[in-house]
């Protein structure tokens, strides 16, 4: 089996960001209309293609969102971690699934079938505007990367995509501890190119003092010059 199976609560759903508006009692009977699990690291929660339409909930742990590509590379697209929402588009159109989804590290995971989420999105108007922030983010993510690959070179994409992880990595009002470190390898696929070139800027980064990597993790010290470097080839 995947995942040894749990008994979902409200406090499994507490901290999924879509239901922090529910009261204790909408969240309890929310939660009984879910299943959940444990799933331990690198296991495969959905797969592309699948023709299954349930949503899914990060309740603690993170995933990681992959596309492959036609001729058969592994593009990661995103992680994920408590509080996220996935599998969302499959329930809203009756597609199938766009994306691979596996987990990072052991994950509480709680989901509900396409028609509970559908029915929650019309009963809660507080989960329906959440869910619009959380598309409209999905939205400028992916307009944002469309541009930076069309417009910037590797090095500067490389840049871009540090900055992201470091944004949802802070540690202090200027600094960053990316954990666990990205490989060298997952960079590359993030921004479309080989590892060695990711390899190269990494030690020229290192080189200037912005980044340092420590026990398994990457420290960025001066997240606004990162900043700085990536707004300046963007024109912004």
């Amino acid at each position: 089996m995947r995942f040894k199976p749990v008994q979902p609560s409200r406090q499994t759903l507490s901290g999924v960001q879509i239901f922090q508006d529910l009261t204790a009692d909408e969240s309890a009977a929310l939660a009984r209309s879910c299943h959940a699990g444990i799933f331990s690291a690198n296991k495969p929660v959905v797969s592309a293609r699948d023709d299954t339409h349930d949503v899914y909930f990060v309740a603690s742990g993170k995933v990681r969102v992959t596309i492959i590509s036609v001729a058969g590379k592994e593009v990661t697209f995103r992680d994920m971690g408590p509080g996220s929402v996935f599998g969302d588009l499959s329930a809203i159109d009756g597609q199938a699934r766009s994306a691979n989804v596996i987990t990072l590290e052991e994950s509480l995971i709680a989901w509900m079938s396409a028609d509970v989420f559908l029915d929650t999105l019309e009963r809660y108007s507080s989960v329906s505007r959440a869910m619009l922030l959380v598309l409209t983010d999905l939205v400028r993510r992916l307009s944002e990367r469309v541009v930076e690959f069309s417009t910037l070179g590797v090095k500067n994409r490389l840049h871009a995509e540090l900055l992201r992880l470091a944004r949802e990595a802070m540690v202090g009002e200027n600094s960053a501890n990316i954990s666990p470190s990205p490989t060298h390898a997952g960079l590359a696929s993030r921004i479309s190119t080989h590892r060695e070139a990711v390899t190269r800027e990494l030690h020229e980064l290192a080189g200037l003092g912005l980044l340092e990597r420590r026990k398994g993790a990457l420290f960025v010290h001066d997240v606004d010059r990162l900043a700085h470097m990536v707004s300046q080839v963007k024109g912004e």
